[in-house]
């Protein structure tokens, strides 16, 4: 099993979707997982490591193992299907090892509350892994022909404009013909 750390809980404006991105301990690769806003949200709020008055659901499934005498050990992503990732709480009680199936996100924020290890199959990880810096020139060089590959790739800001889609949508939709029909406002009037 490969461990790894939680490097941010990132957000997409456009979806109710949040990312967690784990970090490899020793090596450079990132593991991205798509949880829903609640989970995000109580991987956060442990992170953080803020006060609330009343306890969260992961707060209370760890209270009642502690309550139990059982103990999170570690949790670990164990396998990814049709772009589902599966995993397990491992706990121990009484010195028996007890795996719970769990959704990845719901034990990660176990995790960080009981301040246990995350560790990921190494399949998972050779599936589903990224290593940013490697993956963008690659994805650079191999659109560019032979002779032009020593020519660094364009810095992201100015990469296709796929960050403006959204605007240019929003303004195909406007009805600019029709701007003529409706009357003017009055000019504002000084104080």
């Amino acid at each position: 099993m490969i461990e790894v750390v939680i490097d941010s809980v990132r957000v997409n404006l456009m979806s109710p979707q949040r990312l967690v991105v784990l970090r490899e301990v020793n090596g450079g690769r990132y593991l991205p997982i798509w949880v829903g806003p609640y989970e995000a949200e109580a991987i956060t709020v442990a992170l953080q490591e803020v006060e609330l008055s009343r306890p969260l659901t992961h707060d209370l499934i760890r209270n009642i193992l502690t309550t139990f005498n059982a103990r999170i050990v570690r949790i670990e992503i164990i396998s990814l299907r049709d772009d589902i990732f599966y995993g397990d709480i491992i706990a121990m009680h009484d010195g028996r090892e007890m795996h719970i199936d769990s959704r990845p996100s719901d034990a990660i924020a176990l995790a960080v509350r009981a301040h246990a290890p995350i560790l990921v199959d190494p399949t998972v990880m050779s599936a589903a892994s990224i290593i940013p810096e490697k993956d963008i020139s690659e994805a650079a060089s191999a659109s560019k022909p032979r002779d032009e590959q020593s020519v660094p790739p364009p810095p992201l800001d100015d990469a296709s404009g796929d960050r403006l889609d959204v605007f240019k949508d929003f303004l195909d939709k406007l009805d600019l013909d029709n701007l003529d029909d409706k009357p003017a406002s009055p000019p504002d009037k000084p104080g």
